[in-house]
C-alpha cells in the first residue's frame, strides 16, 4: 500500500501526521486541563490541513508560480500562504461550532478573537508548508538543470567524438587524399585548395571549442569545406545550392549540428543514388526564430542510418538547449527530395 503512495502523499500524511503527535504531546505533558473530545478536533484539523494544503498545491500548479521570476513567486508565496490561512482557520472554527466542539474556548473570547487568533496559528503552520514546498521545487529545478548541463556536456563530447570518427575514417581520408592526388597536376592550385579545405575539417573536429553554440558563420565555412571536398569526389553527380540570409549569419546554432545533417544527406542520400544528386542549405529567419533547413535527393528510408545518431543527438541536443522551445523534423519533401528542417528561438543581437 504504502509503495504505492507518491512522494508527495507520503510528506503530506507524513508531516501532518507529525504536527498531531506533538500537538497531542504537549497536550499529555503540559496541559492543566482536559479538553472533551480532544483527539477528534485533532482529527478535523489535520484532515482540513491536508484538504487545503492539497489545494494549495493545486493552485500553485495550475497558475504556474513555481515557474514566474523570483519576486513574482515571493509574492505569490505571501499571498497564497495568507488567503489559505483565513480559509483553513473559518473551516477549522466553523467545523469544531458545526459538531459542538468549541467548549474548550474560553466563553470571554470572541468568535472574532478566536477567529483571528485560528487564522495566525494556521498561518505559521501553512507558511512553513510552503516554505517547504517552493524550497523543494527550487532545489529540484535547479538539480534538473544541473543534470540537463551534465547531459548536454556528455552530448557534446559524444558527437564530437563521432564527428571526429567519421572525419578520420580511412575511407574518408583515402577518397580525398585521391581525388588530391588526381589534381596534383591537372589543378595544383586546386589540389592546395582541397588540402587546406581537409585540414580545416580535421582541425575542426579535433579541437573544437567546448561551447554550446557557435555563429553560423563558423559552421557554415566547415560545411563549405566538408561539400566542397565531396564534389571532388562526385564530381558532376553532386550539386550544392546555398540559401543563406546574410541576417542569420551572427545567429548562435550548435556546433557541428548543420554538418552533421549535411553528412548524413551526402552518405545516406545523394551517395546512395546512381546519378547523385542535389544538396541546398537554406538559413532564414520565419515568423521570427530562426530556420535551418538542409534537402537532399534521395528518399527518407535510405537516409536514416542504421543507429540515426544524426537524427537522434540533433533532437537531444534541441531538447537540452532550448528547453522544448526549439524543433526538429525530417521527412519527405516530395518523391525524390528529403528534408531536415531545425527551427529555433530568434536571437536578438
Amino acid at each position: 500500500m504504502f509503495k504505492q503512495l507518491s512522494r508527495y502523499w507520503m510528506c503530506q500524511l507524513g508531516g501532518w501526521g507529525l504536527n498531531a503527535a506533538i500537538t497531542v504531546f504537549f497536550y499529555l505533558t503540559l496541559s492543566i486541563r482536559k479538553v472533551e473530545h480532544f483527539y477528534l478536533i485533532i482529527l478535523i484539523s489535520v484532515v482540513l490541513g491536508l484538504l487545503s494544503t492539497h489545494l494549495m498545491r493545486i493552485v500553485i500548479k495550475h497558475y504556474k508560480f513555481l515557474e514566474k521570476p523570483i519576486r513574482n513567486q515571493i509574492i505569490s508565496f505571501i499571498l497564497i500562504t495568507i488567503v489559505f490561512s483565513i480559509i483553513y482557520a473559518c473551516a477549522d472554527v466553523g467545523a469544531e461550532k458545526l459538531f459542538g466542539l468549541r467548549g474548550y474556548v474560553d466563553p470571554s473570547i470572541s468568535l472574532l478573537n478566536e477567529l483571528i487568533r485560528s487564522i495566525i496559528n494556521s498561518f505559521f503552520i501553512l507558511f512553513i508548508w510552503n516554505l517547504i514546498y517552493y524550497t523543494y521545487h527550487y532545489v529540484e529545478r535547479n538539480r534538473k538543470q544541473q543534470v540537463d548541463t551534465l547531459k548536454l556536456q556528455s552530448l557534446v563530447k559524444e558527437l564530437e567524438l563521432k564527428t571526429i570518427k567519421s572525419h578520420i575514417n580511412p575511407h574518408f581520408i583515402f577518397n580525398a587524399l585521391n581525388s588530391i592526388r588526381a589534381l596534383v597536376d591537372e589543378n595544383p592550385q586546386r589540389a592546395r585548395n582541397a588540402i587546406t579545405e581537409l585540414s580545416n575539417i580535421l582541425r575542426s573536429s579535433m579541437h573544437a571549442e567546448k561551447l554550446e553554440t557557435v555563429p553560423l558563420v563558423r559552421e557554415l565555412n566547415i560545411v563549405k569545406d566538408y561539400l566542397a571536398l565531396e564534389k571532388m569526389r562526385f564530381e558532376e553527380r553532386l550539386t550544392i545550392e546555398l540559401d543563406i540570409d546574410e541576417n542569420t549569419l551572427e545567429q548562435p546554432v550548435p556546433p557541428m549540428m548543420l554538418q552533421t545533417l549535411v553528412e548524413n544527406a551526402i552518405k545516406h542520400g545523394i551517395s546512395k543514388k546512381i546519378n547523385g544528386g542535389k544538396i541546398k542549405v537554406i538559413s532564414d529567419f520565419v515568423n521570427d526564430h530562426h530556420e535551418l533547413v538542409v534537402q537532399n535527393s534521395g528518399q527518407l528510408s535510405t537516409l536514416i542510418s542504421e543507429d540515426g545518431f544524426g537524427v537522434k543527438s540533433t533532437q537531444n541536443r534541441l531538447n537540452l538547449l532550448y528547453q522544448g522551445k526549439a524543433t526538429f523534423d525530417i521527412k519527405n519533401l516530395d518523391a525524390d527530395t528529403v528534408e531536415s528542417r531545425i527551427i529555433m528561438p530568434k536571437n536578438i543581437l
